[in-house]
């Protein structure tokens, strides 16, 4: 990924490796990262946002 603050949909979805449609599911489920809503209707994740998103979503594994 790229050293940027902000990434694009694009980005999420690669990091993911999920595609746009699973990604917009999953988004209307509440279940997606916090995102900005640009006036153009693109999306725009906070690194530091997608990144705590990704930490819950890793599961705790006990033995």
């Amino acid at each position: 990924m790229r050293n940027e603050p902000h990434l694009k949909l694009s980005d999420v979805l690669a990091e993911l490796d999920m595609s746009r449609a699973a990604f917009y599911r999953m988004r209307a489920r509440g279940k997606a990262p916090k995102c900005l809503k640009l006036p153009n209707g693109q999306l725009r994740f906070r690194r530091t946002d997608f990144e705590a998103w990704l930490q819950n979503c890793e599961e705790e594994t006990t033995y």
